[in-house]
This record gives C-alpha cells, sequence and structure tokens, in this order.
C-alpha cells in the first residue's frame, strides 16, 4: 500500500477528526473509501449502462401510438386557469 501525503486546513482536518471519531473510525479510512469509489466510479457506470443496454435488448415492453403533437404537450392554456 503506498502512501499519501495531503496539505488540509487545519480547521478542515480538526473537523474530520471528530466526525471520524463519531463515526468510530479514522481521517485515514475515510479519505482511503473515499478515494477507493472515486477510483471505481468509471467502471460502476460502464457496468450499469452495459446493464441497462441489456435489459433493453430483451425488453417487451411496447410504446403506443403517438396521437399527440410537441406543440400539443406544451400548449399553455391559461384560459383555464381560475383567476384571482
Amino acid at each position: 500500500m503506498a502512501n499519501l501525503t495531503l496539505s488540509v486546513d487545519d480547521d478542515v482536518l480538526e473537523e474530520a477528526r471528530k466526525t471520524a471519531a463519531r463515526s468510530g473510525t479514522t481521517v485515514n479510512a475515510i479519505v482511503r473509501d473515499q478515494l477507493a469509489n472515486l477510483a471505481s466510479r468509471d467502471a460502476r457506470i460502464e457496468r450499469a449502462r452495459r446493464r441497462l443496454a441489456e435489459l433493453a435488448a430483451i425488453s417487451t415492453a411496447t410504446i403506443g401510438p403517438r396521437d399527440w403533437t410537441r406543440n400539443e404537450l406544451y400548449d399553455r392554456n391559461y384560459s383555464r386557469v381560475p383567476r384571482g
């Protein structure tokens, strides 16, 4: 395991230590976990995209006919809105 040196504002480090202590852990463990999550983020996103594509490929869902227009969707008929 490699070592990493960080520069952190004293007040930030003190609050981080308090937060870690309340959680029964250390600042080191929190930073290590956050870096691991950051490092694996892209892989998790790619797995989720592949799974979504797989599910879409086997889906039997259908979409009904398009019997509306874009203008109908965005029409705001304010004459029907009560005023007062």
